[in-house]
């Protein structure tokens, strides 16, 4: 054993072996126990939909479906995802095209930078399961926990309200 594999090793063996349900589908996932929901996805799954953001749970960059509610990924370690359905933005779109709410957020320009859209995303397709026709002051409200320094947030309010509107007429 050489010197430079040594730490190699050890790091190694101290990390979790875990099965993740994530995106519907069941995944072999080996990390080390420190790190968040966040890095696992991206670092270590390669599903980097979720955004790095603040990294304090104060602006919703990261925010995944768990057991279908909105979760921010920076907060949430890894090793507390046994036996949770996780949802990314990649699980979103379906063998027929991308969800209402990818449409409408692409069409009415709802995304400008595009950083913080999947937080968005998820945040808003948990709401419309909840409520298929939330009012606009209950999207205020609901969102408000995600942060976007480009849009004014209309574009984005306006799109899930066509999205939901779609939703409900079975348009897509």
């Amino acid at each position: 054993m050489t010197q430079g594999s040594a730490p190699a090793a050890a790091e190694t063996r101290r990390k979790v072996h875990m099965q993740l349900l994530v995106n519907g589908e069941a995944q072999e996932v080996a990390f080390l126990p420190h790190k968040t929901l966040l890095e696992v996805l991206r670092e270590d799954m390669q599903l980097t939909g979720t955004k790095h953001g603040c990294e304090l749970g104060e602006c919703g960059t990261c925010t995944v479906l768990m057991d279908g509610e909105p979760m921010l990924s920076c907060l949430v370690l890894g090793i507390e995802c046994d036996g949770v359905e996780i949802e990314t933005v990649e699980g979103m779109a379906t063998g027929a095209g991308p969800h209402p709410l990818q449409t409408w957020f692409a069409d009415l320009g709802a995304a400008q930078c595009g950083y913080c859209t999947p937080g968005f995303l998820m945040t808003a397709k948990s709401i419309l399961e909840r409520d298929p026709n939330p009012s606009r002051e209950d999207l205020v409200e609901e969102l408000s926990g995600n942060l976007c320094r480009c849009t004014g947030y209309l574009k984005i309010y306006e799109a899930i309200e066509a999205a939901a509107k779609d939703m409900r007429e079975g348009s897509q």
